[in-house]
């Protein structure tokens, strides 16, 4: 590109061009986890060797930062390679759901769905449909950061937009909103525990946080962000796109069906089967989980906040992927054989094979950094600066969003990061007259954001593989420039929601106001 192309970019591509490039100049992700786990090893050497313990509040005792190279060090590092590869957790998510969404796109009946739906919707109304869906898609938990991207795409290449910003945005959607949804998901159970857990132990605890305490602000929050990302995607993403030349096609064709044919009588056939093979598999979950006494139901015969059925997302995902590719198949003359099935599903793993090797790496990365314990460190002395500086009402609340926000770039779970956060800042709240379930909504605004960007989040690695489906040179910057037009919206979006139910004193979900006793 010449000086003058380049002075006649729009600045914002000028400045995501530079975020690019410098971030394309890190390693490769595997050496880039390689050259991490060793910093990690040196730092936690270093800080185990001047005694250095964390105080986790509600811990009876001090938790020491371990090093690894230590004699228990070693001793983790040298047993526990393969557990740590084995154990990576979305390693079981990720290729138990590719087996399935795999053989349904190889039998085209993921293909055939996405033509028979799409050619009566309007081009415009896409990116605002997958913002909707995409922030409140963590109903199907991480699955959804592993599932909506590569369909998005198909959706934006069947309709003449740009597959790749369709891939962008359904992963922004969904990883940048994970934190809120407009229907209730386990994470709202999953929270609530942990809030209560810590306010059980204060002299007036407030009232009882419940899985729908922040609802209303859930769902204020899924609609705004799901129509700002479609914004973002129409406007600014799918545009930049076309702009600076990104392949609008994968570089090998069969890698990706065509969508752009009417279907024949053998595929409506399968997608009416399909359906209706969907809908009786559904039916036999529904009538196994609602039966009295069912294994699905926790103790107390329901499925709030724990049970064995909000533990089964991932199989109930790939059943409700695989059991319609099946039947699909046989009536489309993609399954010819019981052979078929699993010869479909080793195609789909062999696509996974780059994923499974960063996964070793990533996998001896991160159980390290929870072993030695480097992560409670950084938590709680993030928490303990916050609480130095003494700060009061809303600059305390605006500071607690920044630091969940910082934090978030190294610990992804949101679940890890509220029970590190919350056994610190519930009590502080609740100390000056704040609800439980208002901390926890506060949390909620710096919790989601900032993941999309950070290379410590494993999603991205998967969402790099099907980048390079378009853009084989595409690396971590790519992504992180790609992910930036998103966080800083998405966090100011959220952060004045979170200020205008402040200010006007709005209950943040049924019986959960923001103040104790009013």
């Amino acid at each position: 590109m010449s000086e003058a192309q380049a002075a006649r970019q729009p600045r914002i591509d000028r400045l995501l061009n530079l975020i690019e490039r410098v971030g394309n100049k890190l390693p490769e992700p595997f050496l880039l986890f390689g050259l991490l786990f060793l910093v990690v090893a040196v730092l936690s050497t270093a800080i185990a060797w001047f005694g250095v313990a964390v105080t986790i509040p509600g811990d009876d005792a001090a938790t020491p930062v371990r090093g690894a190279f230590t004699g228990a060090g070693l001793e983790f590092l040298f047993t526990g390679m393969a557990e740590n590869f084995i154990g990576f957790p979305p390693l079981e998510t990720v290729v138990t759901i590719m087996l399935a969404v795999g053989l349904a796109e190889r039998t085209g009946m993921l293909t055939a769905l996405i033509r028979a739906t799409i050619g009566g919707a309007p081009r415009w109304v896409l990116p605002y449909a997958l913002g909707l869906v995409g922030v409140s898609a963590s109903v199907m938990a991480d699955s959804s950061m592993i599932i909506l991207p590569p369909l998005a795409a198909l959706v934006f290449k069947a309709a003449g937009r740009h597959p790749v910003a369709g891939l962008l945005g359904g992963f922004a959607a969904a990883g940048a909103g994970y934190s809120t949804s407009i229907v209730v998901t386990s994470l709202d159970a999953l929270f609530a525990g942990i809030s209560n857990e810590v306010a059980a132990t204060l002299p007036n605890p407030g009232t009882m946080v419940n899985p729908i305490s922040n609802y209303y602000f859930n769902a204020v929050s899924a609609v705004l962000l799901g129509l700002l990302a479609g914004l973002l995607i129409d406007r600014l993403i799918e545009p930049r796109m076309w702009r600076t030349g990104v392949p609008s096609a994968v570089a090998d064709p069969e890698q990706e069906p065509s969508v752009a044919v009417a279907l024949d009588p053998a595929e409506r056939r399968g997608l009416v089967r399909a359906g209706a093979a969907f809908l009786v598999a559904l039916a036999l979950v529904l009538l196994l989980a609602l039966w009295p006494g069912s294994p699905l139901q926790n103790s107390e015969g329901a499925f709030l906040p724990e049970s064995p059925l909000l533990d089964s997302v991932t199989t109930l995902i790939f059943l409700g992927f695989a059991v319609p590719a099946i039947v699909y198949g046989a009536l489309a003359g993609t399954v010819q054989r019981a052979a078929d099935v699993p010869r479909l599903m080793a195609l789909a793993v062999r696509e996974l094979a780059g994923f499974l090797v960063l996964a070793f790496m990533l996998g001896q990365f991160i159980a390290l950094f929870n072993w030695t314990n480097l992560g409670s460190l950084v938590a709680v002395s993030g928490a303990d600066l916050l609480r130095s500086l003494q700060l009061d009402g809303y600059p305390a609340f605006l500071g607690f969003m920044v630091l969940a926000s910082v934090l978030n770039l190294f610990i992804i779970s949101g679940s890890s990061l509220w029970t590190l956060m919350a056994s610190v800042f519930v009590p502080m709240f609740v100390l000056v007259g704040f609800e439980p379930g208002f901390a926890q909504a506060v949390f909620r605004v710096g919790d989601s954001a900032t993941q999309i960007m950070t290379p410590l989040n494993p999603y991205m690695i998967i969402l790099l593989g099907y980048l390079r489906r378009y853009e084989p040179n595409a690396g971590i910057g790519t992504l992180v420039a790609r992910m930036m037009p998103f966080v800083v919206p998405f966090w100011l979006l959220w952060a004045l929601i979170m200020t205008v139910f402040y200010a006007a004193d709005l209950p943040l979900g049924p019986g959960m106001g923001i103040h104790i006793g009013r």
